[in-house]
């Protein structure tokens, strides 16, 4: 297509010319933004280096100290204004910058109601603005007549502005494709979204970063992407359906709708894993906007449990029961530990917990201020109608003033004093100073016992400060241990399903892990929830709006602890149970735990894959539960193929073949995906030997790199290559049904093309796709091309 501009279009000259008119307005804006820049940024420099020159200080008195502040304040303020001037210009500048060589990609003609003419609408990824005449040359494809484009059929259309409803008539809908400022192709379109621009956009070569989506966004997409009133919103759909990438255009719709109101610094995006971060890191500086806050939901773990405890990493949990199997001892822990019923045994073991509670004393250089006995005492005295966390609130008042007391009492004692004889002179000098001040105010005084007695309790305040973190921030509270206790008592009441060994076993082994200083991935979520219930919610409270994608992977305790640290903030949930790569229930399916955690959510189901091509999809559907509701794009490529092999050095040659082949249709990124991180290095290694180029992914990847990539199938999530092999894709490797969830993912990472390998027969879920849909090719053949 690019070799065929759009020439025979009767529109294609005068199109032409206005996106000529467009690119010299912004070239020429470029140059200005150029010039305000060198100016703004000189007199920032100079403002700096001159900035006491105009500020002259003077703290001889009251009068002259507040002169001060202010002259400083007011030199500060100017500097500031300087410096925000620099910032916006510069942001302007590099949006102009992306836009420059295409900048826009669609035009609509509306004809405004009780109008006689239509108005040519050119919409972008930003708008642009002529600055003589003042008329817009590009909207911005968030503006609310933008949505026109997206929703509407030519015809009778309408969209909402700030003031109402604004009616009229759809009469021209044309999308371009433009490159370096020359319009490759363009399309009149009766559709939402013209299947020419969507197959140009779908047929292009991945590289290492997800991009904007905002020229083929769909009328369904278009809907969670401007929904500004839903308080909660759970988007589902099959793989390559779009849901990650409405969900960032959601994002830059929100941060351009309430500008001044909310900055990126106000939403959060719960990433499933570092790779993934960086993946989707471009989307938004493409459309100008900052990069909203990103964290994995270990990554929040970690920062709330660090000083208590070495949480596992969900991918070493992931090897180990991978290792371990689906029907073990182990797995069977890790589900039921996720499940709605220990969530709600957890609930009432905190109801419970008031008459058990468990505190640790309060010491001092070994000197007790309070026995944990003594702690006790308090929290019983307070009053038992109140919630926990305001019971443990009252005992940390009442701890803080013993320090206090403390401090006071034992300013003069032997261990105090002696201390106090290892300090600086300067020290002794500010307390006598201090101490001779007080004797002119009281006479009565000994100065010399007055001058030690604030030199002890200086000593006291050091050492009594980590003391008074200890009380302020309630680790007094002894949460470990009734985390620890639950699964003593627990241990001879197996829950259903349990053998009374095995549940035994596996309560010795976690609190022997907590003995040892660490957690578990799955007792990290119900430890810190029970945390929260005891101790208060450390709500998050500038976080606005949440999105967390691959919630199909979020049990439900996770959701009620995301709904405990945000409750007031806003939720968009993205996910497809089919591509669950974790052990237990997705929390997602829980319907009544949804609708109690999120009052108010909206569900939105999308229904056709983009991602891959429509043999791709024909294919892997089929190992999906519901996967006859799956559409494919109607994108043509080869069947995927399957080799097998008898053993893994002929595996590796074959997949060596199938690399070359690769990099000979021009691929950028491809995928060799594994079960296991162990299985990715052995294969590494092999295909090393071969002589093929190749990178190892593992759980310390932060970037994705062109070229051919070695991973086990659990890091590739959410992430799409050229084309994907699946090493070892055997009946041996994939048979239970999480297996199945695991080789549904890995398949659905191609763009393109898909080819799968096994050593020995191969899996059920993929010898039980029709045999259309897929391509059996001998592995002697293709070692011998």
């Amino acid at each position: 297509m690019e070799g065929q501009p759009s020439a025979q279009h009767p529109a294609w000259r005068a199109e032409q010319a206005y996106v000529d008119r467009v690119v010299a307005a912004m070239r020429a804006k470029l140059a200005e933004l150029e010039g305000v820049l060198r100016g703004v940024r000189g007199e920032i420099v100079e403002f700096r280096r001159h900035f006491w020159d105009d500020v002259t200080i003077n703290l001889s008195t009251l009068d002259d100290l507040v002169e001060t502040h202010f002259a400083i304040r007011q030199q500060a303020e100017v500097l500031g204004e300087r410096e925000r001037r620099h910032q916006q210009a510069a942001q302007t500048k590099r949006t102009l910058e992306r836009q420059i060589s295409s900048p826009f990609f669609a035009r609509i003609d509306f004809q405004y109601e009780g109008e006689s003419e239509a108005e040519p609408i050119y919409i972008g990824i930003a708008s642009f603005r002529d600055e003589r005449d003042h008329t817009f040359l590009v909207h911005d494809w968030r503006a609310p007549i933008s949505s026109v484009y997206y929703d509407a059929l030519p015809g009778p259309a309408s969209f909402k502005a700030p003031a109402g409803i604004v009616r009229g008539e759809l009469k021209l809908k044309r999308q371009f494709v433009i490159r370096g400022g020359t319009i490759l192709a363009m399309f009149d379109a009766g559709l939402t979204i013209g299947d020419e621009l969507l197959m140009y956009a779908l047929s292009r070569r991945s590289d290492a970063q997800m991009h904007n989506i905002v020229a083929t966004i769909q009328r369904q997409q278009n809907v969670v992407i401007r929904d500004d009133e839903s308080p909660a919103l759970l988007v589902t759909g099959a793989a390559g359906s779009g849901k990650t990438s409405a969900a960032l255009q959601r994002a830059a719709y929100l941060l351009y709708k309430h500008r001044g109101d909310l900055d990126a610094r106000q939403m959060l995006f719960f990433s499933p894993n570092p790779l993934f971060m960086s993946y989707v890191s471009n989307v938004l500086p493409e459309l100008g906007e900052d990069n909203i806050e990103q964290a994995t939901f270990y990554d929040y773990l970690c920062a709330r449990l660090q000083d208590e405890f070495v949480v596992e990493d969900p991918f070493d949990q992931m090897e180990r029961l991978l290792e371990a199997g689906e029907d073990s001892r182990m797995a069977r822990a890790v589900r039921y530990k996720a499940s709605k019923a220990f969530a709600d045994e957890m609930d009432r073991y905190v109801a419970g917990l008031a008459p058990r509670m468990r505190f640790h004393p309060i010491l001092v250089e070994g000197r007790v201020i309070a026995t944990a006995t003594d702690v006790k005492a308090a929290f019983d005295r307070t009053d038992p109608r109140l919630r926990l966390p305001l019971r443990v609130d009252l005992v940390k008042d009442e701890l803080l003033h013993r320090l206090r007391q403390f401090e006071r009492d034992e300013a003069l004692s032997d261990w105090v004093q002696k201390a106090v004889d290892g300090l600086p002179d300067e020290a002794y000098r500010r307390a006598e100073r201090t101490a001779a001040k007080r004797k002119r105010e009281r006479p009565e005084l000994d100065e010399q016992e007055e001058a030690r007695r604030l030199l002890g309790r200086e000593v006291l305040r050091r050492m009594l400060r980590p003391v008074r973190h200890f009380v302020e921030t309630l680790r007094f509270v002894d949460t470990a241990g009734m985390y620890r206790a639950w699964f003593e008592q627990a241990a001879s009441n197996p829950p259903e399903g349990f053998h009374p060994d095995d549940w035994a076993q596996i309560c010795r082994q976690t609190v022997r892990e907590m003995d040892e200083g660490t957690l578990w991935y799955e007792d990290a979520t119900p430890y810190l929830y029970m945390k929260e219930q005891i101790l208060g919610r450390a709500v998050s409270a500038p976080i606005r709006h949440v999105l967390v994608d691959e919630v199909q992977d979020y049990s439900v305790l996770q959701l009620r602890l995301i709904r405990s640290l945000f409750p007031y903030s806003r939720i968009t949930m993205l996910g497809d149970p089919e591509q669950l790569v974790s052990p237990h229930l997705p929390g997602i399916l829980e319907e009544d735990e949804m609708a109690r955690l999120f009052p108010g959510l909206v569900r939105v189901a999308f229904g056709q894959s983009y991602r891959s091509t429509k043999q791709i999809v024909l294919f892997t559907r089929g190992m999906a539960q519901k996967g006859a509701e799956i559409q494919p794009f109607d994108r043509d490529g080869a069947l995927p193929q399957l080799a097998e092999v008898s053993g893994e050095a002929q595996q590796a040659g074959v997949i060596a073949r199938w690399l070359g082949e690769f990099a000979d249709a021009g691929y950028q990124t491809t995928a060799v995906l594994t079960k296991t991180q162990a299985e990715a290095e052995r294969l590494a290694k092999a295909l090393e030997r071969l002589g093929v180029k190749l990178r190892r992914l593992d759980k310390r990847a932060v970037s994705l790199e062109p070229g051919v990539v070695v991973a086990p199938v659990y890091l590739a999530k959410g992430v799409e290559f050229d084309g994907v092999i699946v090493a070892n894709a055997s009946r041996e490797q994939y048979q239970t049904a999480f297996d199945r969830q695991l080789l549904y993912t890995a398949c659905t990472r191609a763009m393109h093309d898909l080819r799968m390998v096994s050593v020995g027969e191969a899996s059920p879920w993929v010898l039980s796709q029709p045999a259309e849909t897929y391509e059996r090719v001998d592995a002697a053949e293709v070692n011998a091309t």
